[in-house]
């Protein structure tokens, strides 16, 4: 026993120590949350030399990436894009689902088995206890236990998933204080840097200042009037317009979650960044490390104002400088030649409904409470009960408890939902559970509803709605401004995938590449065993030396 014991210890030092020579120092994983593709060129002459243009124009050019798996939420998009695989595998299957174990909604990476470290607020009970698969940052750890794995974002979702189960640090946004917290799941204490950083404030300090365009309004040529009637208004403010003059928004008074509907929060972000890279041991030995970065708050503005507003113009014209502040940091630390940066989203976005209406293109609402009243009447009047538990995500869960005592087929029922919900206007197609795990058939719409669906929290009959419609609970005149995503169309599937840094060649590549070949490729420019549910495949074109 004694020697087994020696030769496992000996292993491990091993592991611990062992690291391929050619490997980078550091991967940087940025995630923009809610970027479209065309982003790139729509700004394109208006970015700096050193941000998007520099990626783009030295490194390699994913055009056409995309996601193979609806709903294109913000949490399955990390999950995906950290552990290689779908939200069949993973589990991630929306930033929230009904849980039948616990018969309510629950949030994607909620924990209340943990608390919060680093403020007395509830913001902190979170981790990934709730993602069924391990991630390339997981299988990082696992392979060399002394690289360093840190992860960051306003969204607590957004830094959880990418840091996965192994992290060294995950920090996300305090709403109630300002402040980067963590949790117990992760540590029992703030580091003393992360402390020292949030003593400064400047969550208050960016509170005090005026958002103005970064041009002249008029050069805003790419988007649409400044006043539009497709955008919301933030809390204080009387028109959509410029300028948001925080402190007069706020009257005097510190509103946190205001804050993070300004490009601030991504200077915020890249801040906090830097503090990471200055006193984390990060790229500063053969073993490689991962900094992964979500920014959080485009996907915010996006939602309120739409993707062709001079706010989302402004807010990736000053994200831009703060990718070239971070790159310029990361090669100060570790040198040019000795880190990979990859940049991403988790999803793109659909342009405003009522816009693509009024402007006679497809498109338009579907109210979901109108709908599921009048199927629960039905059902009733059919059954004798309304055989419902939950709607959430599009996904219809039915009682099958009920549905048992009374001695009626499950089948049956399903088979009567998703012809109910097929005859709705808006929707394109409705499966049941066992057409999804059960076809045979070659349809690449049940395939991305197959692959982003788990047996233990999806419903039990899934809808798609047609191309430009977006689901709500009721309508209204705020119903009908901002937008949102989720759906299987180009829209909110096709995203960027730039690559940046060592050995990384200068190319465009057009060729079709799942979201979940990221994980893969990263595997082995890592040399590592695959993460345990990676289905992706890894882009050659990046590994061809």
């Amino acid at each position: 026993m004694r020697v087994v014991t020696v030769l496992l210890f000996s292993g491990l030092l091993f592991n611990a120590s062992a690291q391929q020579s050619d490997s980078p120092k550091l991967i940087v994983g940025i995630v923009v949350d809610q970027m479209c593709y065309e982003y790139l060129y729509r700004y394109y002459d208006k970015f700096c030399d050193g941000g998007f243009r520099k990626l783009m124009e030295n490194g390699t050019n994913c055009r056409n990436t995309v996601y193979n798996y609806i709903p294109t939420y913000t949490g399955p998009g990390h999950a995906s894009i950290y552990t290689g695989t779908t939200p069949s595998n993973h589990g991630i299957v929306g930033n929230d689902w009904f849980s039948r174990a616990e018969g309510t909604s629950v949030n994607c990476v909620e924990d209340t088995t943990v608390s919060t470290v680093g403020s007395m607020s509830d913001y902190g009970k979170f981790s990934p206890k709730r993602l069924r698969a391990n991630t390339v940052t997981d299988q990082l750890k696992l392979t060399y236990p002394d690289a360093n794995v840190i992860s960051m974002s306003i969204k607590n979702r957004g830094a959880i998933l990418p840091g996965g189960h192994m992290s060294d640090g995950s920090y996300w946004y305090d709403f109630n204080t300002g402040s980067f917290i963590t949790s117990t799941f992760f540590s029992p204490e703030l580091p003393s840097w992360v402390e020292k950083f949030n003593g400064k404030k400047y969550a208050d300090k960016y509170l005090k200042q005026v958002w103005e365009p970064i041009m002249d309004i008029d050069a805003y040529a790419e988007s649409g009037p400044d006043d539009s009637p497709y955008e919301h208004l933030l809390p204080g403010k009387e028109t959509p317009t410029f300028p948001y003059d925080l402190k007069a928004m706020t009257n005097d008074s510190l509103h946190y979650g205001l804050f993070t509907s300004t490009p601030f929060a991504n200077t915020f972000l890249t801040d906090f960044a830097l503090a990471a890279l200055k006193n984390e041991e990060i790229g500063n030995d053969a073993q490689t490390d991962m900094l992964c970065i979500s920014y959080s708050t485009p996907d915010i503005i996006g939602h309120a104002f739409g993707p062709y507003a001079i706010e989302i113009e402004d807010t990736y014209l000053r994200l831009d400088l703060e990718l070239k502040r971070l790159i310029k940091a990361i090669e100060e630390k570790v040198g040019d030649d000795e880190y990979v940066l990859f940049l991403t989203a988790d999803h793109a976005v659909v342009p405003v409904p009522q816009y693509l209406t009024d402007n006679q293109l497809p498109g338009g609402y579907f109210f979901l409470d109108d709908h599921m009243t009048s199927l629960v009447r039905k059902l009733v009047l059919k059954y004798g009960d309304s055989m419902i538990l939950y709607e959430d995500n599009l996904n219809i869960y039915l009682d099958k408890e009920t549905i048992s005592r009374k001695g009626i087929d499950l089948q049956e029922v399903q088979d009567y939902v998703a012809k109910e919900v097929l005859s709705w206007e808006g929707v394109k197609r409705s499966f049941t559970i066992d057409q999804i795990y059960n076809a045979t058939v070659d349809d690449e719409w049940m395939d991305m509803v197959r692959k982003g669906i788990h047996h233990r929290e999806s419903g039990d009959v899934v809808f798609i709605l047609e191309p430009g419609y977006l689901p709500k609970s009721e309508d209204s005149e705020g119903a009908r401004k901002g937008t949102s995503h989720g759906s299987a169309f180009s829209y909110d599937t096709h995203v960027p995938l730039l690559w940046y840094g060592k050995d990384i060649p200068k190319q465009e590549i057009f060729r079709d590449i799942d979201i979940t070949d990221i994980a893969a490729t990263l595997t082995h420019m890592l040399y590592l065993q695959r993460p345990n549910a990676l289905t992706g495949s890894p882009i050659v074109e990046l590994l061809k030396r």
